[in-house]
């Protein structure tokens, strides 16, 4: 009997977990539907929307910056050290450029936002519904997903690309003064396979997947935010969701744009 019924057992978990899962994708589709939605509807509150550009963008500089100062340094360390095997340093201020514009970038930059702007974004919303100011929204006739949602992931969408450029150069220079004063490199030889190399194709497809990162950061934090439960436990088990969920879609998205945009 226990040897017919274990297998039926782990069958109807799998089968709930499937099932679970397919209804979170549901629900969470629901509110990125409903959230777009009200950008072709007035009002628009711009004072949120400033502030959460400001938040989002300007206050995330420091750490992306660094992030990616130190990542182009150590890519240029491993290209150099990797391609000595081949006699193949010349090498390293195009993969530099090319990994940190169309990878890299992108990707670190997106994860930092989600460290610093998911978690704020649910612990900020999911206080708000614990102390019962979004059901003061309500009572104002103020929508919560047109006054909450819509400016933080504009916000997030349009200000992470900007963050990415930024990071992209930052790490093309932390590449350059790798490259120059340990490993010997000329300046302006450097500097001509970065531009020869590079193309714009290869800045914009990191751009794209910029604003994509933007959007599924704010997105997560928004809505972890508003289903948050009750109390403390409540809102810190919805921020950390929140960050691992904007993480996990950060890197399943970056696949599915690398296979869309260089595919052969």
């Amino acid at each position: 009997m226990f040897l017919t019924q274990h297998p039926i057992r782990l069958l109807a978990l799998l089968g709930r977990s499937v099932l679970a899962s397919l209804a979170a994708i549901g629900r969470i589709g629901i509110f990125a539907g409903q959230t777009v939605s009200h950008l072709l509807r007035p009002p628009f509150y711009w004072h949120e929307f400033g502030q959460a550009l400001l938040s989002i963008g300007y206050f995330s500089l420091p750490v992306v910056g660094l992030t990616a100062l130190f990542t182009g340094g150590a890519l240029a360390l491993q290209i150099y050290a990797g391609g000595a095997r081949f006699s193949a340093e010349a090498v390293v201020p195009s993969i530099v450029a090319i990994g940190m514009t169309r990878e890299l970038g992108p990707v670190l930059g997106g994860l930092m936002v989600a460290a610093r702007v998911a978690s704020s974004i649910a612990a900020e919303i999911g206080t708000m519904k614990v102390t019962e100011q979004i059901d003061a929204l309500v009572t104002l006739s103020t929508h919560p997903m047109k006054y909450l949602a819509l400016p933080r992931v504009l916000a997030a969408t349009l200000a992470v690309p900007v963050l990415v450029a930024v990071g992209d150069s930052i790490g093309i220079m932390g590449g350059f003064l790798v490259g120059v004063n340990r490993l010997g490199f000329n300046e302006a030889a450097y500097l001509k396979n970065t531009a020869d190399f590079l193309e714009l194709w290869d800045i914009t497809s990191g751009l794209i997947k910029g604003a994509v990162f933007g959007f599924l950061v704010a997105l997560m934090g928004c809505y972890y935010g508003m289903q948050s439960g009750r109390g403390a436990q409540g809102v810190g088990r919805a921020t950390k969701s929140a960050v691992v969920a904007a993480s996990v879609l950060i890197l399943a998205a970056n696949y599915l744009l690398t296979e869309l945009f260089f595919s052969a």
